[in-house]
């Protein structure tokens, strides 16, 4: 079939389209040009997305065990019991008295008039606190009051498994902390908190850890979680949002001067997820325990280029639709200027003293920001502006990346196009983020998008975009082979594309508000989706430069009714370090297809030819916890001779060949 010419490439030839006429007795031909190379591949392609939604920081990514550890619940014990030992009796209210400080406003107060063996409260987490046998676990409370302290680890039947003890701490406010060792496992422990004597004791940022998170760092991240996501080895890392960006209205909206420092003086937020129509959580809440140092070590931690989203003076759309009126913008932009400062200024500078004050001196070289997550309309064009010029002003060399509405077709259509005749018409544009949320078969018609677009515009970030298959949306492989689908037309027009990311990244098993996601997991355990393997996949195997590479059916059944309709979609490469050439083959169909491979204009091919395949026996297939490979790549080896060779790529499947040359 003729292949079109890309706009820009000077004709070249990396094509990912559909073959068709592949019934049965078919074999389609797919040859590249190793000869000919194309544009290089945008090295920040393949990156992440963190949103809290799910609870994917607190009581997920972000270590910390107690649920409500600051009393900051609507004045209320969410998540808290009282507890009563030996006859002990007293009660617990909830006050606000010469607080902490001035942004944890809430703590408890135990007033004890019978001690008994103790009298206090308890807390059993994110669902019940999962501890592990002889390990550490770091506990800390800030607390004043005329009683001695006793800290207990008990399991669901109230068996101790660790504790410790503090004398009274006095009329001030002290931090006590204490290690605990835990001398067995359980899943659903408790954290109790006991005063041991009559009187009074107030209670505030009630904290549990385990000692072994992420790099062992204090108000750490939880390991496995963090592990999942270096697995990945993404190019950049988008946070915080997403819709907490905005907020439910601007009082909620997320800012990130609240989320730095001592955690004891970080304000809790509630999140603008806790009223989803899908929550199953009833209530949901964040600490900022997992703030923007946090974000920013995180990115260094994983190789990810950092990616901060900023507020522009617009709650959610959706909801609220508050603005900031233009006369009243400016704490916003300076919040943005701020930021940047926050990242990369010198030690000297407020905010790069602040910076190195919390332990990080070195700048952490932030090179884009966002302006809004996917705000749309008039209002968004006319506060935008007003962004882009003090950024570029004052920080010339920071790429701006705006929206283009929340989403780009049907009921998104209007909106999009108007953020798009914007860009057209002179309002300046570094990159544009684009989100798509659609079903299999849109992605798979929609693998060509970029093919006819503008190379002397705006570039290209898919920011927000995953295949919801039928109602329930599930996260099955046949999403995820959709997915790999549209990447092959990323990678094909990367000169254009130059970021891309899945979304939402994380989800807790009996707490999440969205599906599907890439990651799922419980207090225990974590497993990748379909669709996350197909994120590691391209990202492990991002080539250098494009490589033309056409499709030709060279043996077709006489019958047109024996015709199929499309099934391959295709996009190869050279990765310079190695000299492999890379060719990624999606086949969506529920049929094998045959295929023949040549590359021309290379050295001759070595012997073997290895093979990652991403497939299962159903395009229905998920994983789970009990299965959590079931849907996982697997590693094989193609002997071959000659620089024809034939190769069947398997039903659902994403197959990556990396064909090394020989001598």
């Amino acid at each position: 079939m003729p292949l079109p010419k890309l706009p820009g490439l000077a004709g070249m030839l990396a094509c990912s389209l559909a073959v068709h006429a592949l019934a049965a007795d078919a074999i389609t031909r797919i040859t590249i040009d190793a000869a000919t190379p194309g544009h290089a591949v945008s090295p920040l392609l393949h990156g992440i997305f963190f949103e809290d939604i799910n609870y994917g920081a607190d009581g997920g990514l972000y270590a910390e065990l107690v649920q409500n550890r600051s009393f900051e619940h609507d004045e209320h014990m969410f998540s808290w019991s009282t507890v009563s030992r030996g006859g002990a009796h007293g009660i617990v209210t909830m006050e606000s008295a010469d607080p902490l400080n001035a942004k944890n406003t809430h703590y408890a107060r135990l007033v004890v008039s019978a001690p008994g063996r103790g009298f206090g409260v308890a807390n059993e987490g994110f669902g019940g606190i999962a501890l592990k046998q002889a390990e550490n676990y770091l506990f800390s409370v800030r607390a004043r009051g005329t009683a001695p302290l006793h800290v207990v680890l008990e399991d669901e039947t109230g068996r101790p498994l660790g504790d410790a003890s503090f004398p009274a701490p006095g009329p001030q406010w002290r931090e006590l902390d204490a290690t605990i060792r835990s001398a067995a496992a359980a899943p659903h422990a408790r954290l109790v908190v006991l005063a041991t004597a009559p009187g009074s004791s107030d209670l505030d940022v009630v904290s549990l850890f385990p000692e072994h998170t992420w790099k062992n760092r204090r108000n750490g991240l939880r390991a496995d979680l963090v592990q999942m996501l270096a697995d990945m080895h993404p190019a950049f890392m988008r946070f915080p949002g997403g819709c907490i960006v905005e907020g439910k209205d601007l009082t909620n909206r997320y800012q990130w001067k609240d989320t730095i420092g001592d955690i004891a003086a970080r304000p809790q937020n509630w999140n603008r997820w806790q009223d989803a129509v899908r929550s199953t959580a009833p209530e949901y809440y964040q600490t900022y325990g997992l703030g923007f140092l946090e974000f920013f070590q995180l990115c260094e931690d994983i190789g990810a280029e950092p990616l901060p989203i900023l507020n522009c003076g617009m709650a959610c759309q959706f909801q609220s639709k508050q603005l900031v009126p233009l006369a009243d913008i400016d704490p916003f932009v300076q919040d943005a200027l701020d930021l940047i400062e926050f990242a990369n200024g010198s030690v000297t500078s407020e905010w790069g003293a602040k910076r190195a004050a919390l332990g990080h001196p070195e700048p952490f070289n932030l090179k884009m920001v966002g302006v809004g997550n996917e705000q749309w309309g008039e209002e968004y064009f006319e506060r935008y502006p007003i962004f882009y010029k003090a950024i570029k002003a004052k920080y010339p060399d920071i790429k701006i990346v705006t929206g283009a509405g929340p989403g780009v077709d049907a009921g998104d259509l209007a909106r999009y196009k108007l953020a798009w005749d914007k860009f057209k018409s002179g309002t300046p544009a570094d990159i544009v983020d684009e989100h798509f949320y659609r079903s299999p078969q849109w992605f798979l018609d929609n693998v060509n998008r970029y093919d006819t677009q503008d190379r002397n515009g705006p570039k290209i970030f898919a920011g927000e975009f995953a295949a919801h298959d039928g109602v329930a949306k599930r996260n099955n492989l046949r999403a995820a082979i959709a997915e790999a689908a549209i990447m092959t037309g990323f990678v094909r027009n990367s000169d254009v594309v130059t970021m891309t990311s899945y979304a939402p990244l994380f989800a807790k098993a009996g707490a999440w508000q969205w599906n599907p996601d890439l990651i799922w997991f419980d207090n225990t355990r974590v497993y990748g989706s379909p669709s996350y393997y197909v994120q590691q996949l391209f990202s492990l195997n991002r080539p250098d430069v494009v490589l033309p590479v056409k499709l030709d059916p060279v043996a077709v059944s006489a019958d047109p009714a024996q015709r199929s309709a499309p099934a391959l979609y295709v996009v190869a490469g050279l990765d310079q370090k190695t000299g492999e050439t890379i060719l990624d083959v999606v086949n969506p169909s529920d049929h094998e297809v045959a295929a023949e491979i040549a590359q021309q204009g290379a050295a001759r091919a070595a012997a073997s030819v290895r093979l990652t395949v991403l497939t299962s026996t159903s395009a229905n297939d998920e994983n789970t916890f009990e299965a959590p490979t079931k849907v996982a790549p697997r590693e094989e080896t193609l002997k071959i001779s000659g620089a024809i060779f034939p190769h069947s790529f398997p039903a659902n499947s994403l197959t990556i060949l990396r064909i090394k040359s020989g001598n």
